[in-house]
């Protein structure tokens, strides 16, 4: 056993008094930027694993009731596993703390950007915030407020119990007997109209009187409110940013990014029959990628942006360098290109997305967040994310078409309209797979095509409820019978087996 020395421990404890100071809270407002230096490792590390947390955030909310056991249980997980502050009463989380602080700064500069990425950066900051801040005890919470210079003036016991009645009335969820036990505090109608709406306060002469308990109300408006400013302000201060070589493309990469693997590579690689491509858009594709195929065969052509989108696709899923110059070439010579004009113009481009051209730099698909982000489609173009880019009575009808029940288009459509796209194509993959839920995040084309083929192979089980059995069969006989009037492949017994045979070998590892 070793016994440290009296002058070693006194370090220690000046130590980790120091580490308290700096961090007394598990919870901050982040209005003081870090200043300390850090490696350009831990820099990506902390991003990535922010990005990562807020993307869960993103996804739990859609999915769960925010109030609910298994919401709170599934975001305590995220934060255990990405070494996140989790308990607000540890006082050896100094680390944790330190990564909670700089990773916040670290995307608040990636962001900033745009007005898209500052209102998806804010809304999940804020429902991370929420989670947080209502995990706090009663008396952690007045501290925090206290730590961040938020005082509210207390109402006397007497001024309380003459109004009892109207303090009872006016909060739901509070009995006398609880009105008594809470502390109520007397703040300005302008912090509280969160909580007017809602009629959920007392209100008399101007002034609101909220209970301790729905104090997070004011706390997350006035959390808002800052966290707004500062992003406006992090904006105008990007040009001296981007000076910096080291750190722009870091944050553009941030912003963009995706988190999984890339399907540069694929083991099915040449396992794809171009027979199979008319058959497995209606099965497996995503509504991206099944866009631009009916495209593509409609119009016999797609422009750079489309080609670029659908061509990394189907390297993705299989399509050998060989296999991509004929499914190409054989398309497009049915419209009005030539089979010189092809090798001329728009061999080299598909040879180059291979690695063969150029840089010889061997391309990745394209993953959710680049779609949505980056190259929105003009006048003309098939390419980007149907649900980010189309006009919702457009994607409407297109669901419609492609027979999604209607109640399952009003889920897509509410996703959409609060910006979820990434969680709008889940929701299209659940009702186009007939299961209640996939069981995992959507970042990806291909990652939609590849758990597509396991659930069809049956190395996934779909996840269903009893009680909508009856639903459930009748979209599965919808789909079938979608697939049989949407591709003469698909109705063909031959094409069918060797489908079965493809969907199998995706199961394999």
């Amino acid at each position: 056993m070793e016994f440290s020395s009296s002058r070693a421990r006194l370090k220690h404890a000046r130590l980790a008094g120091d580490r308290r100071e700096q961090y007394p809270h598990s919870l901050q407002f982040y209005q003081e930027p870090p200043t300390e230096n850090i490696s350009l490792a831990e820099f990506e590390s902390f991003a990535v694993d922010r990005l990562k947390l807020l993307k869960a955030v993103e996804n739990l909310g859609v999915s769960y009731v925010r109030s609910g056991e298994m919401y709170k249980n599934k975001l305590e997980q995220e934060l255990r596993k990405l070494k996140f502050p989790y308990k607000a009463l540890a006082e050896d989380d100094y680390d944790a703390r330190r990564k909670d602080h700089i990773s916040h700064f670290i995307l608040r500069l990636a962001y900033c950007q745009s007005e898209d990425l500052r209102r998806w950066f804010l809304q999940q900051e804020m429902d991370l915030f929420r989670y947080r801040f209502k995990e706090l005890s009663d008396g952690l919470r007045q501290k925090f407020l206290e730590y961040v210079n938020i005082s509210f003036e207390a109402i006397s016991e007497d001024l309380k119990n003459e109004w009892a009645n109207d303090l009872c009335a006016s909060t739901p969820g509070l009995t006398m007997t609880k009105v008594k036990e809470q502390m109520f505090y007397k703040v300005g109608l302008s912090d509280a109209v969160e909580l007017f709406r809602a009629r959920r306060v007392f209100i008399k002469d101007g002034f609101a009187y909220v209970p301790l308990k729905d104090i997070d109300a004011i706390v997350l408006n006035n959390y808002r409110t800052k966290l707004s400013k500062a992003l406006a302000l992090t904006a105008r201060s990007l040009p001296s940013i981007q000076s910096d070589e080291r750190l722009q493309p870091l944050l553009n990469h941030l912003s963009h990014s995706y988190i999984g693997p890339d399907y540069s590579v694929q083991k099915n690689t040449g396992k794809i029959s171009l027979e199979h491509i008319d058959a497995l858009s209606v099965k497996s594709f995503p509504l991206c990628m099944r866009q631009l195929h009916k495209a593509l065969r409609e119009n016999h052509h797609l422009r750079h942006g489309g080609r670029m989108q659908y061509g990394l696709f189907l390297k993705g899923i299989g399509l050998t360098l060989e296999q991509a110059l004929e499914f190409w070439k054989k398309e497009f010579i049915r419209g009005k290109v030539d089979a010189d004009k092809f090798d001329k113009g728009y061999a080299y481009s598909i040879r180059h997305n291979y690695g063969k051209e150029g840089k010889r730099t061997d391309y990745t698909p394209y993953s959710c967040m680049k779609i949505i982000m980056s190259n929105p489609p003009s006048q003309g173009d098939y390419h980007g994310c149907p649900f980010r880019h189309s006009d919702p009575e457009l994607l409407k009808q297109k669901l419609q078409s492609y027979k999604v029940p209607l109640n399952g288009i009003t889920q897509i459509l509410e996703l959409v309209k609060g910006m979820h796209y990434q969680l709008a194509c889940q929701k299209y993959f659940e009702l186009t797979h007939d299961v209640d839920d996939i069981g995992f995040s959507l970042n990806h084309p291909n990652q939609y095509f590849v758990e597509s083929q396991k659930l069809l192979s049956g190395v996934r089980e779909p996840k269903k409820e009893p009680s909508h059995l009856g639903n459930s069969q009748q979209k599965s006989s919808g789909q079938e019978s979608m697939n049989s009037n949407s591709t003469p492949t698909s109705s063909n017994t031959t094409a069918d087996a060797e489908l079965e045979g493809l969907e199998a070998y995706f199961a394999e590892d």
